[in-house]
């Protein structure tokens, strides 16, 4: 839209009703603006003409500006929830404007302006969210002189306000892969741009939002304290820049107050053990690597009784923690659920309770709908039967649960009192408010019920006046109460009847007594509406001084949840407890993969662990498709499992300190980055590399593959041995490079395994068992058989092995000089003789006479 159309000038040659629009759109311009004309949301200009592609609806014209059609499109208001639904999705964002004048009263245009504008962040209608996702509002900024950010996110549904600062590109990227914000604000001199390319809902703000005075006072402001000591976020400056921001924008969009915003904590890396965007990603745990949520860790443990307990529950799931004090008092409550076998009834007295966290949201916010209301009573109605199953449960983060979530009977008979069993789902039409709560309500109500007494008298006198027997009254909203009389007694209507409108078959009449009971009933009822809708309102007062004590309640209740949940899967999947201590062991017995064994069809074969300060290296070799990434996989969701204070898929679990966990498995392109496999698997073992400490679980997947056998072999061994010698760090190396497993000759610590597989004529059968010892081969051209290569590239690939087994060139005679010795430096030991090997395989038929002549050659230089 031009900017010219929001000039004074132009402005004022328009009709009023669009001098009313181009005003109120001028403060809005980079948003779409719902502009509210009698049952319908008009949109115009441009904005009319988006609307239109992104929703599929019709665009019209209305009037012209500047000699041209204005554009125009709308949605119905009953409606609108679902087109503001669809926007949010894609990433728009929404300024509603609503009349608030009295059409009766106005000369003019009815008075109207924007009630609350609807971000993709800031989202708190039912309607608009994702139940089991969090829906968070970000913001991020950076450091004008050195490398650092500082990070702030908010969920309005909760109030959870946290603040985090980074010192990394790659910190940076993986916190916001972990928060996946709905909506992250930036300034307009962020440098960083190609990191924020993942979040679709990303807007730049101007840098003058991001003042660290201006955030200091904002959030003094809403927290009501003089200062922020008592948070431990004082000298956090850059999270408290990005902090103001986000409250600022917060403010600007709901138009109200935020009461359940009450408190802003700051992260501490100390306190978790730190997963790289890499890991994330590769572990699959709450998204595939597929961008589906299907066969990810969530799924699998997540049978949440509540939204609220499920959004929980992802959270932990994305920040394990290693405080032993705070794991083992989750591990402990999970044992004494299961000790008395209080699961189910636990579940389905938290199923009656719901997700009352954003319920209590609404309520602050002053946006909850009757049924928020309903859903708020029912819980407290829950809560005795609830406090009664646990009664018995003697452990002490449960007892702190019930504590925390007390019966609130003054509220619950509010509740009780105020509002019908089953209300509509708006205020618009009444209908809400209980009968007995409001006498004057009562009698206002009771004055329209009566009327129809009135008018079945009335008929029946007219019918008798008029000698009409098929004389009827009825009504609509269009014209009020009316007497219909068909055409064909026209010829007995009263003189006094006054007509009010024809049919095709009928005529409709109004007489004295009927229009004066018709402005009391209808009286009555616009009187009953607007005092219901004013009682409603103040139940949210009446709400009010009980949202601290809601929130800490939901919070409480989502703990359970979780608790509950992970008891139910410790029992139902059979896992065990885990033991942690402050040692650096990770000692796994019977180990298994939380997926892979519910979603294979194949009886999952378990697996053991053992890494110690003897063994902190496992070379892993083996067959592809023998399960090696698979058993890499398992150990670190084990380790992250027992992290987020969760039973395990193990028969005994041992588990030590743990600071990061890194896995380099599988790589890709990044076409958008510029960068090929190879520099994505480097980028990534160089992450490993420079942040890993001895006290970091490491997965390493065959490093050096993008590129030459050769450079991938010494980047391999280099790397294998950089891991072991300098960073002593638990490290799972699985690599078909069989000359790094002399490696474990060479260096203490370092130990050969092998997933086994068994070979038969030219198949192969996976035993998915880990073995102590290297793998005797590779097995490639079995597996190659088996995916259906033909058989003669197999037959041409097996002569050329034999040639590089013996080190020989597959098109040429003789090994270059600069091969050589990297070969022979990493030659395995005890392996068949090379004229063994040469010959097996060979088939003399398929030779040509210069390839047998150089075979000859070589056959004599090796005796």
């Amino acid at each position: 839209m031009s900017s010219d159309l929001y000039s004074e000038h132009t402005i004022n040659q328009q009709t009023p009703m669009m001098q009313q629009y181009l005003r109120i759109k001028a403060q809005h311009q980079e948003i779409l603006l719902f502009y509210r004309m009698g049952d319908f949301y008009e949109l115009f200009f441009d904005d009319a003409i988006r609307a239109a592609q992104l929703l599929d609806i019709s665009q019209t014209y209305r009037g012209k500006a500047g000699g041209n059609p204005i554009p125009m499109a709308g949605v119905p208001y009953h409606a609108v929830e679902n087109y503001l639904a669809r926007l949010v999705q894609l990433g728009e964002s929404v300024a509603i404007c609503e009349q608030v004048g009295d059409p009766a009263t106005s000369k003019g245009p009815v008075e109207r302006k924007v009630v609350r504008i609807v971000t993709p962040g800031t989202v708190t209608d039912e309607a608009l969210l994702q139940e089991r996702q969090d829906n968070l509002l970000a913001a991020v900024y950076q450091h004008p002189k050195q490398l650092g950010y500082g990070v702030a996110y908010l969920d309005i549904n909760s109030g959870r306000f946290n603040i985090v600062e980074l010192k990394t590109d790659e910190a940076l990227n993986s916190t916001l892969q972990r928060l996946q914000p709905a909506e992250l604000l930036y300034p307009e001199s962020f440098q960083n741009l190609l990191v924020l390319e993942s979040i679709k809902g990303s807007r730049r703000r101007p840098d003058w939002e991001f003042d660290l005075d201006t955030a200091r006072h904002l959030l003094c402001q809403q927290f009501e304290t003089r200062d922020l000591v008592g948070f431990g976020v004082e000298n956090a400056e850059m999270g408290l820049i990005a902090a103001g921001c986000v409250m600022q924008y917060v403010k600007d969009t709901q138009r109200t107050a935020l009461p359940h915003i009450r408190a802003i904590t700051l992260e501490k890396n100390e306190h978790a053990v730190i997963l790289d965007a890499a890991t994330r990603k590769n572990l699959e745990l709450t998204v595939n690597l597929s961008g589906g949520v299907e066969n990810t860790l969530a799924q699998i443990l997540d049978k949440s009784s509540t939204a609220m307990g499920s959004r929980l529950l992802k959270r932990r799931i994305h920040t394990p923690v290693r405080q032993r004090q705070e794991l083992n008092a989750r591990l402990n409550a999970i044992a004494n659920l299961i000790e008395q076998q209080l699961c189910m009834e636990v579940y389905d007295a938290l199923k009656q309770i719901g997700d009352i966290e954003r319920v209590v949201a609404r309520l602050a916010l002053f946006t909850a709908r009757p049924r928020d209301l309903t859903r708020l009573r029912s819980a407290l109605q829950a809560l005795p039967p609830l406090h009664d199953i646990l009664q018995d449960a003697q452990d002490p983060r449960i007892q702190s649960i019930v504590s925390q979530s007390p019966a609130l009977p003054k509220l619950q008979d509010l509740l009780e009192r105020a509002v019908i069993d089953n209300p509509p789902v708006l205020i618009r039409d009444g209908g809400v408010i209980a009968e007995g709560y409001h006498a004057e309500l009562d009698e206002l109500r009771a004055l329209s019920a009566g009327a129809t007494d009135v008018l079945e008298k009335l008929e029946e006198r007219e019918r008798e006046r008029t000698g009409i027997s098929t004389l009827k009254i009825g009504y609509n909203r269009v014209h009020g109460f009316y007497i219909e009389i068909s055409r064909a007694n026209s010829h007995l209507v009263p003189a006094e009847y006054i007509r009010r409108q024809t049919l095709k078959n009928n005529e409709r009449y109004i007489i004295p007594e009927l229009k004066e009971h018709e402005d009391k009933v209808l009286g009555s009822q616009s009187k009953a509406l607007a005092l219901e809708k004013r009682l409603y309102e103040e139940l949210f007062e009446l709400i009010a001084p009980y949202i601290e004590q809601l929130q800490v309640m939901a919070a409480a209740l989502a703990d359970l949840d979780v608790l509950n949940t992970l008891a139910e899967r410790a029992q139902t999947l059979d896992y065990c407890k885990p033991t942690l201590t402050d040692g650096t062991e990770i000692d796994l017995q019977d180990g298994r993969h939380p997926v892979v064994e519910q979603v294979s069809k194949e009886p999952f074969i378990a697996n053991p662990v053992k890494l110690n300060d003897e063994r902190k290296m496992l070379i892993i070799t083996g067959p592809n498709m023998g399960g090696k990434s698979t058993y890499m996989r398992q150990t670190a969701l084990i380790v992250l499992m027992a992290h987020i204070g969760s039973y395990v898929p193990a028969s005994a679990a041992t588990i030590g300190l743990v600071d990061r966990i890194f896995t380099r498995i599988g790589a890709s392109d990044d076409l958008a980055s510029g960068r090929s496999t190879f520099m994505v698997e480097m980028t990534e073992t160089a992450t490993i590399l420079n942040n890993a400490t001895a006290q970091s679980l490491i997965l390493m997947d065959e490093i050096g593959r993008g590129t030459s056998t050769y450079d991938g072999l010494s980047l391999a061994y280099a790397t294998a041995d950089y891991l072991a010698s300098k960073i002593a760090a638990k490290t799972l190396f699985a690599t078909h490079y069989f000359e790094l497993t002399e490696l474990a000759e060479q260096q203490a610590g370092l130990v050969n395994v092998h997933l086994d597989a068994v070979e038969h004529n030219d198949t192969i059968a996976f035993k998915h068992t880990v073995m102590e010892g290297a793998a005797s081969k590779s097995f490639g051209l079995q597996v190659a058989s088996l995916a259906g290569v033909p058989k003669a590239v197999i037959k041409m690939a097996k002569q050329k092995l034999a040639l590089l087994e013996q080190h020989q060139s597959v098109v040429g005679d003789q090994p270059s000089a600069a091969q050589a010795p990297v070969q022979q430096s990493l030659m395995l030991a005890n392996e068949p003789s090379e004229v063994e090997v040469l010959l097996a395989d060979m088939d003399p038929d398929d030779l040509t006479p210069k390839q047998a002549h150089a075979l000859l050659y070589q056959l004599k230089s090796l005796l």
